[in-house]
């Protein structure tokens, strides 16, 4: 379950939707007795509105809602009318082809119309995965939930299991690991259980555990999960194994396997690349540039970085960012660079800050802890460790408390504070 953004696109041809949506507003702006320029308002021009009204062009979500409010009537009559060509199977197949705002604004739109029972349900399941796509985990906990309660009502065990999963992604986006668990746990004790879903549902299931015991820093638990389904990885299909093979290359990592990282990261490298899939791609150069880091091979690490950096500038994705700045921050102490890290590390900082980014944060303020401890800032670094081990504490991940705290009684015992450090070190083996 990574924070995915982007698959790679499938191109759909919009002609015979474009010719039938605008024969429908031809047809709705003659009854209103409007001419075109009366029409377009003082939003768009006649020119516009002819194009429209010629197929020559698609109108988007926002000048459908303008021009529906101007005829009176609503969006989604202009969008399906009697035949209802742009409905749930067009939007599910642009929610396939990596289309997820285009697929949202027509659950949105026909979700509208107050459609009851299980047609709502299957929209707002559409729904709840157009948010997951665009990470966006609030609401696609609360469309998925909703959908859920819907098909438990209309004792559609399968459906519902599938609306829940969607919700434990919402959650595991909003970094609410214990829930997502718990939802995941469940479901999957269901389908072990006999429950008929979809035919690789139980690999999602499975995948997304791994993610989630790997966020949580449970990395053997996560190695568990994804050993269950190593011997059918190579029929997944090539998302699903990059997905696999990235999780597993982290878990090594983070297991302390640095070899078995590198070489599973560069096979699902190969994968998401092959699938223009940027933002995987990204995260995953990060990850290797951490684990040739702790390989001493520092040359190749900042490369990595350096093109995980370039990929995440080009999306605009701040969040991550924050956690190529902490890489980079990284190399500079390995480097033993203490200006460059200072200032890169303090980036990182206000990087994780303003995108509210916990688990960036306690990295950075755990690495610049080392940074001000190398500099001879011993009070300063202490407080960045206490800083990191509250904010490790409240997120209620063990891996992080573990890690925050091992990396403190690390510092303590170099210094002869043994008491101290024995003390943290025995918290970090109780969580």
């Amino acid at each position: 379950m990574t924070e995915t953004r982007r698959r790679r696109r499938v191109r759909l041809d919009d002609t015979a939707l474009a010719q039938s949506i605008g024969a429908r507003l031809r047809q709705a702006r003659l009854r209103a007795g409007l001419t075109q320029q009366e029409l377009a308002g003082d939003r768009y021009t006649k020119a516009y509105v002819s194009a429209l009204e010629n197929g020559l062009s698609k109108p988007s979500i926002t000048a459908l809602r303008y021009l529906a409010a101007r005829l009176d009537v609503p969006a989604a009559q202009l969008i399906a009318g009697e035949a209802d060509h742009w409905n749930r199977l067009e939007a599910d197949l642009l929610l396939a082809s990596g289309r997820w705002q285009d697929a949202l604004d027509i659950y949105e739109l026909q979700l509208a119309e107050a459609l009851p029972g299980r047609a709502r349900a299957e929209l707002l399941r559409g729904r709840a995965e157009a948010f997951a796509r665009l990470n966006r985990g609030p609401e696609a906990a609360a469309a998925g939930s909703e959908a859920a309660e819907i098909f438990d009502g209309l004792g559609r065990k399968a459906d519902a299991a599938l609306a829940r999963y969607w919700v434990a992604y919402g959650e595991y986006l909003q970094e609410h690991t214990a829930e997502a668990r718990g939802l995941l746990e469940a479901i999957l004790s269901r389908v072990r259980a006999g429950l008929h879903v979809e035919p690789d549902f139980h690999l999602r299931l499975v995948i997304a555990l791994a993610a989630v015991e790997t966020r949580d820093g449970e990395h053997d638990k996560a190695l568990a999960y994804l050993a269950e389904i190593r011997g059918i990885a190579e029929q997944l299909d090539d998302r699903r194994r990059a997905t696999y093979l990235f999780d597993l290359a982290h878990s090594y990592r983070e297991t302390g396997d640095y070899e078995a990282a590198v070489r599973t990261g560069y096979a699902s490298l190969a994968l998401f690349a092959a699938m223009h899939a940027e933002a995987e791609t990204a995260a995953l150069e990060n990850d290797m540039a951490l684990a040739f880091l702790k390989l001493g091979n520092l040359t190749r690490a900042g490369e990595l970085a350096a093109r995980a950096r370039a990929r995440f500038e080009a999306l605009a994705d701040s969040r991550w960012l924050a956690h190529v700045t902490e890489t980079e921050a990284q190399l500079a102490l390995a480097r033993s660079d203490l200006e460059a890290a200072t200032t890169i590390v303090n980036r990182a900082i206000d990087a994780a800050e303003r995108t509210a980014n916990q688990k960036a944060l306690i990295d950075a303020l755990a690495t610049r802890a080392r940074v001000r401890w190398r500099r001879g800032e011993v009070e300063a670094a202490e407080g960045d460790f206490a800083r990191a081990a509250d904010l490790a504490r409240a997120s209620g991940s063990r891996g992080r408390i573990r890690d925050v705290l091992g990396g403190w009684s690390h510092m303590l015992a170099e210094s002869g504070d043994y008491p101290r450090a024995y003390e943290l070190a025995r918290e970090a083996l109780s969580v």
